[in-house]
Formats: structure tokens, sequence, C-alpha cells
């Protein structure tokens, strides 16, 4: 029961690694306020009992970030944990082919959300000496895999905001971590122009191992930290077929080169 009746937020907790996440915190004794937009967060909560409360919350809105950190407040008394998890991936294509919407739709969530996330948690934790702050980036945001160029920035952004937020809270008692992981078996992976096989999932991470390497920060006792964390699959898989049919998407069909159906 290492985080025994400390109370956590976990954005994103309606699938995947939010999912995992939030079960296993409450595994560990944590109240636990599940935030998404999906819907899905009902189901979770209902599936924990007692130690969730659902919430449904767009990251990207500010008073939707605030009203999920008064459900804390006023539920639990205080705020403890905060995973901001809620991701978005957008589309696999070469950079030219992007879109200013969808520049916009990806760092509204991984940006913007954070930055929401991390202003409301840390007013609400100040007030009680402090707490935990763990932001979900990913490896894009270190090696710039080709074709995933907004959702890396967005993602290094996430990396590079935690270092503030480590070298200017820590003396307040705020302990920040940056998680990175590589590829993750969920269902964001459906969403992809070539959702990967069953074979190619299997050597994935898992959402609990992910969920895992969180508690491991956040359950730490006040005098000890980690600043970053990245954790990634042992098998490296290729992933050249993915990038090759995403580089087609949207492409009218007498586009040069183009493979035919």
């Amino acid at each position: 029961m290492r985080l025994e009746n400390k109370i956590a937020i976990i954005t994103g907790a309606g699938s995947g690694m939010g999912r995992a996440m939030a079960k296993r915190f409450a595994s560990e004794g944590a109240h636990v306020v599940c935030a998404d937009i999906s819907g899905k967060q009902e189901a979770v909560a209902a599936e924990i009992g007692d130690a969730a409360v659902p919430i449904h919350t767009d990251v990207a809105n500010e008073d939707d970030v605030r009203k999920m950190i008064a459900v804390a407040e006023d539920k639990f008394g205080r705020l403890d944990i905060l995973v901001n998890n809620a991701g978005f991936g957008g589309q696999m294509a070469p950079l030219h082919e992007q879109t200013a919407e969808s520049w916009d739709r990806v760092h509204s969530v991984n940006i913007r959300g954070v930055f929401f996330g991390m202003k409301y948690g840390i007013t609400s934790m100040l007030k009680t000496g402090g707490g935990a702050i763990v932001n979900i980036s990913s490896a894009s945001g270190l090696v710039g895999w080709k074709h995933h160029s907004i959702y890396g920035a967005a993602k290094a952004g996430v990396k590079n905001f935690m270092t503030f937020l480590h070298n200017t809270y820590r003396n307040q008692g705020i302990r920040a971590t940056t998680i990175l992981p590589g590829e993750t078996n969920t269902p964001i992976m459906d969403n992809r122009a070539r959702p990967p096989l069953e074979r190619e999932r299997a050597v994935m991470l898992d959402p609990h191992d992910v969920a895992r390497a969180v508690l491991l920060c956040a359950s730490l006792q006040k005098g000890a930290m980690i600043p970053e964390l990245q954790i990634c699959p042992t098998f490296m898989r290729d992933t050249s077929v993915d990038i090759e049919t995403a580089r087609w998407v949207g492409a009218p069909d007498d586009t040069p080169d183009k493979p035919k159906k």
C-alpha cells in the first residue's frame, strides 16, 4: 500500500496507460480522480469502486482542468499526485503535408493541457506543502521519429516543461518527473495508418509497465525523486512499413510513385 490515503488525479484515465495507472494507484491505496474526455472514465471508476471518482475533462479547456482540481480538493481535501497522461498523436505524415489544424490540435492536448494541469496542480499542492507531478512525454520527444514531427515537438516541450518545474519548485516540496515511454500497446495504435499486427504489439511495452514506472516515481518518500525516466521495449521493431503507409495517406491517386491499391 505505497500510496495509502494519497489523493491522485490521472488524466486520460479512460483507456491505455491512464486506465492501467488508475487501477494500479487504487490497488496501492490511493483515492483516484479519473479524468478523461472520452466517457470511458466512468467504466474505469466503476471497476475501481469507492476509491475512484470519474470526471469528464478536456485538458485543453482551462475551465475543465480547474474543475478537475477542485473535485480532488472538494471530495478528498487536497491533491497529492497529478499525472498528466492525456495525449493526442495526430497524423503521421511528412512535415510539408501537415496542416495548421493538425499542429494546433496536437499541441492543444499535449502542451496546453499539460500547462493547465501544472498551473492548477501546483497551486493546489503549494497550499498543502507539496506533492508529485508526473508528466507522460514520449521517446518521440528525444529521437525525432520520421513523419512524427509535430507530436515529437510537443513531447519535447513536455520534457522541457518538467525540467523547469523541477528546478523551480523542488524546494517547495513539489517533485516533478518526466516519463518518456517508447511504443506502448494501447488503443491509440488503432488510429495509425497501418495499425500494428498482433505479433508486433506483443513486443511493445504493456500499459502496466508504464503504470509501474509512474508508481515508482510517485511513491518515493518526500526526500527523494526521479526527475526523468525513459522506458522502452526490449525489442526494437522495424517500423519502416508503418512509415511508408503513413506517407501516402491523403495523397491523390495520381501522385507519382504512390502504390496502387
